[in-house]
């Protein structure tokens, strides 16, 4: 039980700080005037992003009033979380990059931001983030720099309070349903021998005509 409850204060702080962090978008949008961003930028703001989510999940951990679990299963069942939500944010991100290219094949004009996708930056600030959060419990002293401290203490304050806090909390239970969904969605992947699903994009073979392009998928004899 003890896990459960640890997963949904942690789905609460995530939510909060995707709330926060999203405050702090508008206001870099407004200091730029909406400019269009860079991929470059884009990347360099996630992986900010991400790395201060570590961050304050660390400070999470090492809060003695947030859960009876021991301190390391802590940091295993935190860097699990972290890890399927960087992974879910990442499958999110190529779905919609997919969905965008199926209108740019359809000639739609879309903003150039939108189609802004790039898998390799996506696994590196993953990695960079995930590091991060390894070499905190190394070097704690660098998970307490005033960020990541005010966004923790921002999360709490939000958390405690009654409207607010309420809101968040069903939040926080939606993405223990998420998470725990998404796991099982994983056991099941590995059970099935780790076949990738089909690609709803790909409508190669459907019409009902042979496919004789090769396929990456399929066993060479």
């Amino acid at each position: 039980m003890e896990l459960f409850n640890f997963a949904f204060r942690l789905g609460v702080v995530f939510a909060i700080y995707g709330f926060l962090w999203g405050l702090f978008e508008i206001g870099i949008r407004l200091l730029t005037s909406g400019r269009e961003r860079t991929v470059g930028e884009v990347y360099l703001l996630r992986g900010v992003k991400y790395v201060f989510l570590a961050d304050v999940t660390f400070l999470f951990c090492i809060d003695g009033d947030v859960s009876n679990l021991n301190y390391l299963n802590q940091l295993v069942l935190a860097g699990i979380i972290l890890l399927t939500y960087f992974v879910g944010k990442l499958q999110n991100n190529q779905n919609r990059n997919r969905m965008f290219q199926v209108f740019m094949n359809a000639r739609v004009q879309l903003p150039k931001q939108l189609t802004l996708f790039n898998l390799r930056a996506e696994i590196a600030v993953i990695v960079l983030a995930l590091l991060a959060f390894s070499l905190f419990n190394f070097a704690p002293q660098y998970a307490a720099n005033p960020i990541s401290i005010w966004f923790y203490e921002s999360i709490v304050d939000i958390e405690d309070t009654v409207f607010f806090g309420f809101i968040f909390k069903v939040i926080g239970f939606f993405f223990l349903l998420n998470l725990i969904f998404k796991m099982i969605n994983g056991v099941t992947f590995l059970l099935s021998g780790a076949r990738p699903p089909q690609d709803p994009f790909d409508q190669g073979g459907d019409n009902g005509e042979d496919n004789d392009d090769f396929d990456p998928w399929e066993e060479v004899k």
